[in-house]
């Protein structure tokens, strides 16, 4: 085997999907909204149920139910953890549920105890203290979240939960009558703490949460099919609902409230008898409500509903679409070299000793052996069926790519049978790991194309250093995107939700959304990047080593059947993994694309076109690569420029301000903003941005301070008050040049913690106030908060006076003075960032490796797994999350002239990288703690872009790009500096458009129309009475009722 040459696999396809979830679902999205108070109201009409009229009576059968027979709604088994979020879901229910009955009574069954309690308790309480007589409807749920996904007991554990659930039913049933039960189970993404296994990285945690939710939902359903009891009473059944109840928890207020909506359509919709088809909602930004038709008016049971249509329709294309998996290899010559080798690039298929392959769960071959419709069956790892490195059986009966090189040398190693994971024997070389992004190869986790490609570079460089005598196969991305048609036809009968939580960026975004588009310039880039890094020639150094792209993946088309529908036998029961036939196809066209040239390699894949295998010739024996395909490598882009400065270009249009003098912070231009201001600690005071050695380290250059700077112009210091002064020339309160002699309204002090906040907030308001170029009653104001950096880097010192409640209040009493004393003020306040991140800046100086720690001991001294790092790391989250409840609160939504918004970009930090990969030390000033001031540039930009995005689709990281054309602008649909208010699509934004009429020209005309108004009235009543008068009538008087004009 030394002497052999090697052909390992390296599925680029890693990144195709939970890069996608980790980096897609930041977008912005506009909304259009109404322009008119009056369509506004009546765009809700249509969403609006309508009872329908039925029978006089109430219904005496619990299968002929309506909406308006239910007298009370009573709630089981709500999560203790999420007991708040879970009561306002069934709040919501109980919303659309009073559309039928506006005198229901509801009751949730202990909403007081702080201690977990069974089903079978709660179900005794109920039991003991209904007092309606009527039609009852129970909503049971069932938490999922107490399980251990990879827990070996998973088995014994669900038939646990699934018996408590069925007695609870029986004390229900021996005590309520007229009832109806709705059994949902409930599941976030949360593990119990004791789930160790679950924190694998081997481990597709999203894969294995969706199994345990099919396996007990599948437990439960066949629980309630087997107990007749339910299903034969006319006065008492229970169901389970189609699909699970899956809450993501969300810190922001308005997409927990999105989320929140969603539940409670989920749930009201499979309250209600479905049509035929799938019955699961969709995530969609839009709330459709469906309601009760003529035709299927009752609520759902097992006797008055069909089984869903989709199923069957599976079953049958999958036994009509069976077909051999095999494949002929008409090749004849098939020997190998006369000699071994000594170059890659004369390398015929034969001459290949081992083959080996890393990817995710396409290579490990997730579900490629489910044969029928259980989705059980696609956490198994079918590696003998892999397209790429399998080797079951023969290619007579399985293609894969060692079975077609098997034909070759029939010596052939290093492939995997059977069914098992990385660590089984049989997987040999196959080192896929399930759920594995490009982030696993080397222990990091960054977002954009460019960074993930920097990862498969440094997998590409150790294979390149240390495996002699080796072609790597690097597969372009495949373009997962058409997988979306999947879930879009009912037919189908897709498990969408659990799709949905293995792979949520593709099926939660719109059609047309910009998220949606994202995804696919993500994926293009992906693409994009991979090729140039194979382009620039890096890997053919020695002739014994090379790595050739494959792109025919690039462009992928959807199979299809003949009646037009998606053709879900090339797929896995999820509708998301792929089949053996695929797997087949895909086998295929990567032996094909090897034996191309590069530079002419087929680069899509459709599979429902006939795909012949390709041999070699005698022109040209060899595996392709670019040397022998006379390929000329374009070579690395041009090396940029040398940065003289970190300004900023600026391209936005529209710089006016408002036509008059906004009232309204919801309202807001940028152009608006007559006065910045900033409170903080020594970020905000500019601490060490300028520095090039430790004596500077110590000076303030507040000039370049991200939020509050105003050193220079735009072109050559970005800060937020310098991309301001494009919008309005006359900005107050920038702080300028080096330490406290030009402050203007930047009140940041070195070394100050959160409780020193509401002195700084007293000084700003008082230095505004006293300020003569300061309209203080008037003046639009923009205040930048930055604050809890020592907090958290103290906070083992003084865990007390420290603590996350301590941050909120001290956070709340300074809200609470900006709210009360400064008016026509917009605060943006910045989550604390994630200092994680910087336990990786490291730089061989003595600042770094001395004052880094002694600046934040408490987050960068403790070992690497300790448990003191973990609850830093947990007090972290904790005071963003306390942030974020604070301002969303409504606490301070009572003003029109008053808003406070969570800027979040520091939420999650992307730690930037310099070419070669490392931690870029650029960004950070001589201590590897405080921003240099490229750092300080690229903050205000990040700052300033979030302004411009919406509550709830705001960037939650900064990718540290510097790009000079990186400001974003307002739009001409939104011109207005988002507000959580302005960012609700039930908040009509009325455009103050700038060719309206002008206010003398309206008045006047006004006058005139007044005046005609009166002309034509007069004129009316004189005909009137003179026609009266002809005709003689007795009535002297003529009595004008009303008179409209």
């Amino acid at each position: 085997m030394a002497t052999g040459s090697a052909l390992p696999i390296l599925a680029a396809l890693v990144v195709s999907c939970t890069q996608f979830t980790d980096a897609v679902n930041k977008d912005v999205k506009n909304h259009e909204l109404s322009r008119d108070k009056l369509d506004t109201t009546q765009s809700y009409m249509p969403i609006l149920c309508s009872p329908l009229p039925g029978p006089l009576s109430r219904s005496s059968s619990v299968h002929a139910l309506r909406p308006t027979d239910i007298s009370a709604v009573y709630t089981l088994g709500i999560p203790l953890s999420h007991r708040d979020k879970a009561s306002r879901v069934i709040n919501r229910l109980v919303e659309l549920l009073s559309m039928f009955n506006p005198e229901l009574f509801t009751q949730q069954v202990d909403q007081t105890s702080l201690q977990p309690r069974s089903l079978v308790e709660e179900a005794e309480e109920l039991s003991l203290s209904h007092q309606v007589t009527g039609w009852k409807l129970v909503l049971l749920f069932v938490s999922a979240d107490p399980l251990c996904a990879c827990s070996q007991h998973i088995a014994a554990d669900v038939e646990a939960v699934v018996q408590e659930v069925e007695a609870a039913l029986q004390i229900l049933q021996n005590t309520l009558h007229q009832t109806l039960v709705h059994v949902a189970v409930w599941s976030t993404y949360q593990q119990k703490d004791n789930c160790g296994c679950m924190r694998n990285k081997s481990i597709n945690q999203r894969l294995h949460k969706a199994t345990l939710l099919k396996k007990l939902q599948d437990s439960l359903i066949h629980a309630l099919a087997n107990s007749k009891r339910h299903v034969k009473s006319e006065v008492f059944t229970a169901v389970l609902q189609p699909g699970p109840v899956i809450f993501e928890p969300n810190s922001y207020y308005e997409k927990t409230w999105s989320d929140l909506n969603q539940l409670a359509v989920q749930l009201w919709t499979n309250l209600l008898q479905p049509v035929t088809g799938q019955t699961e909602v969709m995530d969609n930004n839009i709330i459709t409500i469906p309601c009760p038709t003529q035709e299927r008016p009752f609520l759902r049971t097992h006797m008055n509903s069909p089984a869903a249509r989709g199923e069957a329709v599976h079953s049958e294309a999958f036994a009509l679409t069976e077909l051999d998996m095999g494949t002929e290899i008409p090749c004849t010559e098939r020997s190998p070299s006369p000699t071994v080798p000594t170059s890659v690039h004369e390398l015929r298929p034969a001459d290949i000793k081992v083959v080996a392959a890393v990817g995710d769960s396409l290579t490990a071959a997730n579900g490629v052996g489910a044969k029928k419709d259980n989705l059980l069956l696609v956490i198994n790892e079918y590696r003998g069926l892999s397209w790429s490195i399998g080797g079951d059986e023969n290619i007579t009966t399985v293609t894969t790519l060692p079975n077609i090189l098997k034909e070759f040398n029939p010596s052939l190693t290093g492939f995997s049978e059977g069914v098992g994971n990385q660590n089984s024997q049989k997987a040999f070389l196959n080192q896929a790991v399930a759920g594995a992004t490009s982030s696993d190869m080397v222990q990091q986790v960054l977002l954009s194309p460019r960074n993930v490609v920097r990862h498969i570079r440094q997998a590409l460089d150790i294979l390149h250093s240390e495996v002699p005598r080796a072609i790597v196969n690097l597969i372009e991305l495949l373009n997962i995107v058409p997988l979306r048609d999947l879930h879009r036809d009912n037919t189908l009968g897709c498990p969408t939700w659990f799709v949905r939580l293995i792979c949520p960026c593709i099926l939660k975004p719109n059609d047309g959304s910009s998220e949606l588009r994202r995804a696919t310039d993500f994926n293009r880039a992906y693409q994009h990047a991979m090729r140039e890094l194979i382009d620039s020639g890096r890997y053919d150094t020695h002739n014994n080593f090379t790595v050739v792209l494959q792109p025919f993946f690039r462009e992928v088309f959807l199979p299809m059947l003949e009646d037009g529908r998606p053709d879900r036998s090339y797929f896995s029961p999820d509708c998301f993994h792929l089949s053996q036939k695929a797997h087949t196809l895909m086998a295929r066209a990567l032996w094909n694309n090897m034996l191309e040239p590069v530079g002419n390699k087929t680069f899509t894949q459709d599979f429902t076109a006939a795909t012949d295998l390709r041999c070699p010739s005698e022109a040209n024996p060899f595996i392709r690569t670019a040397i022998n395909s006379n390929y000329t490598f374009p070579g690395p882009p041009p090396t940029p420029a040398p940065v003289t400065n970190w300004g900023s270009d600026f391209s936005c249009v529209d710089t006016s301000p408002s036509n008059s003098v906004p009232t309204s912070a919801h309202r807001l231009r940028p152009a608006d903003i007559q006065v910045v201001a900033a409170l903080g600690d020594s970020i905000t005071a500019g601490f060490g941005a300028k520095a090039k050695n430790l004596l500077q380290l110590k000076n303030e250059y507040r000039g370049v301070s991200w939020s509050v700077g105003g050193d220079k112009t735009l072109e050559t210091v970005t800060t937020l008050p310098n991309i301001l002064r494009k919008f309005n020339p006359k900005i107050k309160g920038v702080s300028k040049g080096q330490g406290k002699r030009q402050t203007g309204f930047n009140m940041a002090v070195s070394g100050a913690k959160i409780s020193g906040i509401p002195g700084q907030v007293r000084r700003l308001i008082d230095t505004i106030k006293n300020d003569t170029a300061v309209d203080f009653q008037n003046d639009w104001k923009l205040v930048t908060l930055f604050i809890g950096g020592n907090d958290l880097c103290q906070y083992c010192n003084d865990r007390a006076s420290l603590s996350p409640q301590n941050y909120s209040l001290h956070l709340m009493i300074s809200l609470d003075m900006l709210y009360k004393e400064l008016p026509r003020t917009i605060v943006n306040v910045l989550e604390i960032l994630q200092i994680e991140g910087l336990r990786r800046i490291k730089r061989d100086s003595l600042g770094c490796s001395v004052l880094q720690k002694y600046v934040c001991p408490c987050f960068l001294l403790p070992g690497e797994d300790s448990l003191e790092l973990a609850e830093v790391k947990r007090i972290n989250r904790e005071l963003q999350i306390e942030t974020e409840n604070l301002v969303y609160g409504g606490r301070y939504d009572g003003k029109e002239d008053f808003a406070v918004v969570v800027q979040p970009f520091f939420k999650n930090v992307i730690v930037p990288l310099n070419a070669e990969g490392s931690p870029d030390t650029t960004y950070f000033s001589e201590d590897c703690f405080h921003f240099s001031e490229r750092g300080h540039a690229d903050m205000a930009l990040a700052l300033w872009n979030n302004m411009l995005e919406p509550v709830g689709k705001k960037l939650t990281y900064n990718n540290f790009t510097n790009a000079r054309d990186n400001i974003k602008c307002p739009t001409q649909e939104h011109p207005y500096i988002f507000t959580k208010m302005n960012s609700s699509p039930h908040h009509p934004i009325i455009c103050d458009c700038k060719d309206k009429v002008p206010v003398w020209l309206a008045a006047t005309l006004a006058v005139i129309a007044l005046l005609i108004g009166w002309a034509v009235t007069w004129l009316l009543l004189s005909c009137r009475a003179r026609s009266k008068r002809s005709k003689g009538m007795m009535t002297p008087t003529v009595e004008m009722k009303s008179v409209l004009f």
